[in-house]
């Protein structure tokens, strides 16, 4: 990445908001991702895209902290890629007018941005994607240069932010309209909801991250370049940009590191900020880990068992709580996903699944993938007939005292002879002898 980086910032207001109410029950704040960019750079531009006279409590916000907000005035049809649109085309026109900003920020997890993001790199721009590993697209994290999680981010809140939003918490009505209590003995609750749901999630072991790491070093050993701090996590950025060393409960990259020497899974010499990592030798046996892929037979299972009530659509919390009653000895967490609801958007992405926000109820509700609706097979072709052949018609044969069309065997046709040469014959005499011929060129006596 550039030494400086001047960064333009655009948010897709809708989609980020929602998806942060389905998933992590809170509402969005921008100033967090707003400071979380401000450590990778200078923030030049900031624009937020949404029908903002429906939006009366974020316009303060973003007021605050001094973001332009872009009017999205619906169509009668909705118009639900819009916002989408204008976002893209404005980051276009920004990458070609504004030469000076090298680094483009897209606040949202839709899924539509990704050509964006791969043209912003064609043009050498450095992309950040700030969103949640719970319903950002898997695919958006992996292509751009460095994925911001919200969840990682959501230990900086103040108390009195946490608190407010805590009092906030209404109870969620059932699909036949009328409220039921919150049940509080599904996965996930415990960190969705109550007093520390708005703390970051558990976070996940040393060892998953450790594939990682040693693919980054010996990257680095490939080059003949020495493994500093800084260095190996902008490799690691590049082999991931979803990585993150909060997931692993690190405070930074740098206490990251110390918590993976405590563990003795690195080697680290230097002092003072200078430290080198090297890889440990290779007599140690591979350690052995688990697949994100690993993981999707057990909720094919589950979602063929609950077919009937998924193609409806049924909460994130139904289906994480048949998943562990089918599979008790099955953790995600050990597969990389601090979260079920990481899973099934990783699952998405592999058409297992379906997710789509109930903005009503404020949650995230699952259906049945494409996977699972597999196309129709296209209509075998018809049989073609065989190509008529016209018979020739033989000769009728001749039946004598028997009336027919065709002539009785004629006799064969004689061949016609060639005309013979026409001779030329003298006059014949009128006497007797020579006396009556005449002569040639003579005139008859009296003419």
């Amino acid at each position: 990445m550039q030494d400086k980086l001047n960064i333009a910032v655009f948010v897709d207001y809708d989609n980020i908001e929602i998806g942060l109410k389905s998933t992590l029950r809170r509402e969005f704040d921008v100033s967090l991702a707003l400071d979380a960019l401000k450590e990778r750079g200078d923030l030049v531009a900031k624009f937020a895209y949404a029908n903002w006279g429906r939006q009366d409590g974020a316009t303060r916000q973003m007021a605050e902290n001094a973001v332009q907000m872009v009017q999205r005035i619906p169509s009668p049809r909705g118009d639900k890629n819009g916002a989408d649109i204008n976002l893209a085309l404005d980051a276009l026109e920004m990458a070609f007018t504004h030469t000076h900003v090298n680094a483009f920020a897209i606040v949202s997890g839709d899924s539509d941005f990704i050509p964006l993001v791969n043209k912003l790199k064609e043009y050498g721009k450095t992309v950040f994607v700030v969103g949640g590993k719970a319903f950002t697209s898997t695919i958006l994290q992996q292509n751009c240069h460095e994925f911001i999680s919200f969840e990682s981010l959501l230990s900086d809140l103040p108390p009195s932010v946490l608190a407010q939003e805590v009092r906030q918490v209404r109870p969620r009505p059932d699909r036949q309209g009328s409220e039921r209590p919150e049940r509080t003995d599904r996965p996930d609750r415990g960190q969705d909801r109550g007093g520390d749901r708005r703390q970051r999630p558990a976070p996940l072991e040393l060892a998953q991250a450790m594939p990682l790491v040693e693919r980054a070093l010996q990257v680095l050993e490939r080059r003949g370049v020495q493994p500093q701090l800084g260095l190996l996590k902008s490799t690691m950025l590049q082999l991931d940009p979803a990585f993150n060393e909060r997931a692993y409960g690190g405070s930074s990259f740098s206490d990251f590191v110390e918590k993976l020497k405590r563990e003795d899974l690195v080697n680290v010499s230097g002092t003072g900020g200078r430290y080198v990592i090297e890889r440990k030798s290779s007599s140690q046996p591979e350690r052995a880990t688990l697949k994100p892929e690993d993981l999707l037979p057990a909720l094919r299972d589950v979602a063929e068992n609950h077919r009937l009530e998924i193609e409806n659509g049924v909460p994130v919390e139904d289906l994480a709580q048949w998943f562990k009653e089918e599979h008790p000895n099955l953790d995600t967490t050990s597969y990389g996903f601090q979260q079920f609801s990481e899973f099934l958007n990783y699952a998405q992405d592999k058409t297992v699944v379906r997710l789509e926000p109930h903005e009503e109820q404020g949650v995230m509700m699952v259906y049945l993938g494409a996977e699972f609706y597999p196309p129709a097979e296209p209509p075998a072709p018809e049989p073609q007939a065989a190509p008529e052949v016209e018979e020739e018609e033989e000769p009728q044969p001749y039946v004598e005292g028997q009336p027919t069309i065709f002539e009785p065997n004629p006799p064969p046709a004689k061949p016609k002879r060639a005309p013979a040469a026409r001779r030329r014959t003298p006059n014949k005499p009128t006497g007797t002898g020579g006396a009556g011929r005449r002569p040639r060129g003579r005139k008859k006596p009296g003419n």
